[in-house]
């Protein structure tokens, strides 16, 4: 018998490389993290530093397309590893660089990560 294996997401996350990056700012502090994965619709990003459940957080991403901001919310903590956030703004010509680096760093249609 056939063992089929399901992604919960709607949308697969994709790896993101060694020199991704994110400023962001989180109810009242701020940081620099490594991008650990990302999605249309989201982003999970490495901090030591905990937040609550839906708190807002924005974002500015280091990458070579071009600049990229977004508001995002908390989702869910991985104490010790970082923090899940799901966008709920990104601007027009944002979102079309946020595309171009997901096409960039895309190396299986069929990725899902899981954690």
């Amino acid at each position: 018998m056939e063992t089929v294996s399901y992604c919960r997401r709607g949308v697969s996350r994709i790896a993101a490389s060694e020199s991704v990056y994110a400023f962001w700012s989180c109810d009242g502090r701020d940081g620099l993290s490594r991008v650990r994965d990302l999605s249309l619709r989201g982003v999970f990003i490495e901090s030591p530093v905990q937040q609550s459940f839906d708190a807002p957080v924005k974002l500015d991403f280091l990458a070579d397309e071009g600049q990229i901001r977004a508001s995002a919310v908390v989702r869910h903590v991985k104490p010790g590893q970082g923090l899940g956030l799901r966008f709920i703004a990104i601007d027009g010509q944002d979102g079309q660089r946020l595309a171009s680096l997901l096409k960039r760093l895309r190396t299986s249609p069929s990725v899902c990560l899981s954690y």
